[in-house]
């Protein structure tokens, strides 16, 4: 017996990696010293004052079912990197390098040159270098035609640039940056409304969309590091920045806020995009918990005083919602005003 006979091909997954290679080194820079094949990525990280590494690691979620039912796989990918980018970005950091995680029970034709492709499309958007992963065949783990995929970022701040939310105070300002939809989280919930309840069709354009439920909820997380970029380049002072990914608005935002603080969101601040009002229609889902699962069509935040309110507006940032919301004195939960 041959391991391809327990359901391992071998050289059907180096095959695969082999065509994905391309993919691969166009996202390298010259600071990538090492080789496809190699144990360990190798990445050159001379040449900084007072280098601090940030790090996360992600996945996901159900939205990969979507990847699965539609045979589209290419969007996932990009999703990865796009929200291990945001984390990282937090904090104040550019993404080095980015590694991932792929297992399946057994490689699909095309499938894992479909996920790398997107992974590489977005790390040459942010600047992030591929330099290395994991593709795991394990029979009778994963159901048929399905796979799990996992990523790992390294990002670097100058020290006396991070962004920590320390500076935070009452009366500064929460400014929001448009999501794309609902990016990587809330998909367990949407599908089971959606799908499993109202039984829409991927293929279908639902009342209040423009497109298909498939393109919907497929879209690619956004990425918000040319928008920070931007920002700084204008000199807007940034004091502490949000990602909104699970736990939405409720859980996300106390993480970056110093005692004595609270933040109060202005709901009637953004237009609610037609995606998330189908969710909270089909599924009588309560508003506070709209707020916890979903970005709602916010899927960051920036936090600024007053006085940077002008030159941020005058930055000609993408995607710009406006003021959302202000830091108020005091303890508690997230505030849903309005």
């Amino acid at each position: 017996m041959r391991y391809r006979d327990s359901g391992v091909d071998i050289d059907r997954a180096a095959a695969a990696l082999k065509r994905a290679g391309e993919a691969l080194r166009s996202t390298w820079t010259p600071r990538v010293l090492s080789e496809l094949g190699a144990f360990g990525g190798l990445f050159d990280a001379a040449g900084f004052k007072d280098p601090v590494l940030v790090s996360s690691i992600d996945g996901v979620g159900t939205k990969l079912k979507l990847a699965f039912a539609t045979g589209r796989h290419d969007t996932v990918g990009a999703c990865l990197v796009n929200h291990c980018v945001n984390d990282v970005l937090v904090q104040g950091a550019r993404p080095l390098f980015f590694l991932d995680y792929f297992g399946t029970g057994a490689l699909g034709p095309g499938v894992l040159e479909a996920v790398i492709g997107g992974m590489a499309a977005a790390c040459r958007e942010n600047g992030c270098a591929l330099i290395g992963g994991e593709t795991a065949e394990l029979p009778g783990f994963y159901a048929a035609g399905e796979y799990d995929l996992a990523g790992c970022i390294v990002g670097l701040v100058e020290r006396g640039r991070l962004v920590d939310g320390r500076a935070i105070r009452p009366g500064d300002l929460l400014v929001g940056l448009a999501s794309t939809g609902l990016h990587t989280n809330g998909y367990s919930l949407a599908r089971k409304v959606l799908l499993e309840e109202a039984q829409l069709a991927l293929d279908a354009v639902p009342p209040g969309l423009t497109v298909t439920l498939a393109d919907a909820l497929l879209a690619v997380h956004r990425s918000y590091l040319r928008h920070v970029e931007r920002a700084e380049a204008a000199g807007v002072a940034i004091k502490g920045m949000v990602h909104l990914t699970g736990g939405g608005f409720l859980d996300n935002i106390p993480r970056i806020l110093p005692a004595g603080c609270r933040a109060v969101i202005d709901t009637r601040a953004w237009a609610v995009p037609p995606l998330f009002r189908l969710i909270a229609e089909r599924g009588q889902v309560a508003r506070a918990e709209m707020h916890r699962v979903f970005n709602l069509g916010v899927g960051y935040l920036l936090v600024i005083d007053p006085a940077e309110r002008a030159r941020l507006e005058a930055a000609g940032l993408p995607d710009l919602l406006g003021v959302i919301g202000e830091i108020a004195a005091g303890a508690g939960p997230v505030e849903l005003a309005g």
